[in-house]
């Protein structure tokens, strides 16, 4: 399972500030966590074929093992921790889980 994360950062918010902190906090910590087989941060670039900015400055994909297990995982301590931080960054996030049409 797949969990897809869209969001953009406050007014006056430093790209460089909040890319700092997923480096050093976001990745770690959540790569750490039992339920996750892989986690990674993108930001946006642009959009195919047009020259409108993208609706959202970043990506997060978050790949788990079980939702029961990563539920678990997120009612720690730490991923709580690193919720509040995210929140002093970002502006609204969408977490979209997923699943996969092939096997």
């Amino acid at each position: 399972m797949r969990i897809i994360a869209l969001f953009n950062l406050k007014p006056g918010v430093s790209r460089d500030a909040y890319e700092e902190w997923a480096k050093t906090r976001d990745l770690p910590g959540v790569r750490s966590l039992v339920s996750v087989k892989d986690f990674w941060v993108y930001r946006t670039t642009g959009l195919l074929f047009s020259e409108d900015k993208p609706p959202y400055d970043y990506v997060e994909v978050i790949d788990i093992t079980r939702m029961d297990e990563f539920h678990r995982d997120i009612a720690s301590d730490l991923v709580q921790e690193i919720a509040g931080e995210m929140g002093q960054f970002t502006d609204g996030a969408t977490f979209m889980t997923t699943e996969s049409l092939l096997p």
